[in-house]
């Protein structure tokens, strides 16, 4: 927003990130039971739960998804809207975990409905202030508990020389894995649509760790898992966030400038 991309580029940066989201829980929920699992879940298993993960999640995202659009466009209240989007967003994910489906994925989907079509056919001018203002405040609420938390757990690792060389391995080894990740569907999709200048570069530089990636470790199972695996794994993930805010969320917006043919005023 800072910079002024195009409305194409932010579209992409936020929906591509919110589907990495979602896709990288479902990711990590098959690779958990995997590992406690041990030799109980062979890798057809674990194919098997990624693709009920998935395809769950998006039907019944898509589902709830209409299911409230069609709601909020029978009704003019802000109050009731508000709470239905909040109906949503907790009875949904309940139900989804209900069936074993990724609660992540099935709110991203509800939320793309909600968020456009919703916004633009059901929703009128002072709905989607009020929901505006509703969510912003939730956002903030919750990051600021989950950073809180974040700050309490460096107190309990036990830091070592190890675990911080693989930390800066692994710095690599995520912008590696995500340059190929953007990149192969970009050249595919090129065939058939365009994309900004550098969008390879702005998508690769943008990708940002945070809340998710720290929440997600710790939440690591102490059942099953050595306790100085799951410390190295966190003091690991630490690291890659610290630099993915520090070093490419302050670097960003020259990136983007660069990439586009501008200069950093």
């Amino acid at each position: 927003k800072k910079v002024g991309v195009s409305k194409s580029i932010e579209t992409k940066i936020t929906g591509e990130s919110l589907f990495n989201d979602g896709v990288g829980v479902v990711v990590y929920i098959a690779l958990i039971g995997f590992a406690v699992g041990g030799g109980d879940r062979g890798a057809m298993d674990v194919g098997l739960l990624f693709i009920e993960e998935v395809g769950g999640g998006l039907l019944l995202g898509g589902l709830l998804g209409y299911v409230a659009y069609r709601m909020l466009k029978s009704i003019d209240n802000y109050q009731v809207e508000i709470l239905i989007t909040l109906a949503l967003v907790t009875g949904g994910y309940q139900l989804a975990s209900y069936f074993h489906f990724s609660g992540p994925l099935a709110m991203v989907v509800a939320g793309l409905m909600i968020g456009n079509h919703g916004r633009e056919l059901a929703m009128s001018e002072t709905t989607r202030h009020h929901l505006d203002l509703f969510w912003e405040l939730i956002d903030e609420m919750l990051n600021a508990v989950l950073f809180l938390l974040i700050g309490l757990e460096i107190f309990v690792l036990s830091w070592n020389s190890s675990a911080l060389v693989a930390g800066i391995i692994l710095i690599g080894v995520v912008l590696g894995s995500r340059m190929v990740a953007v990149s192969l569907p970009v050249i595919v999709l090129k065939r058939s649509r365009e994309f900004s200048p550098g969008i390879i570069r702005i998508l690769t530089w943008g990708g940002l760790r945070g809340g998710i990636s720290v929440a997600l470790a710790l939440a690591l199972p102490k059942e099953g898992i050595e306790d100085g695996v799951r410390q190295a794994i966190l003091m690991a993930t630490y690291i890659v966030v610290i630099f993915s805010i520090a070093v490419q969320g302050l670097t960003l917006k020259p990136v983007i400038l660069r990439a586009m043919g501008k200069t950093a005023s």
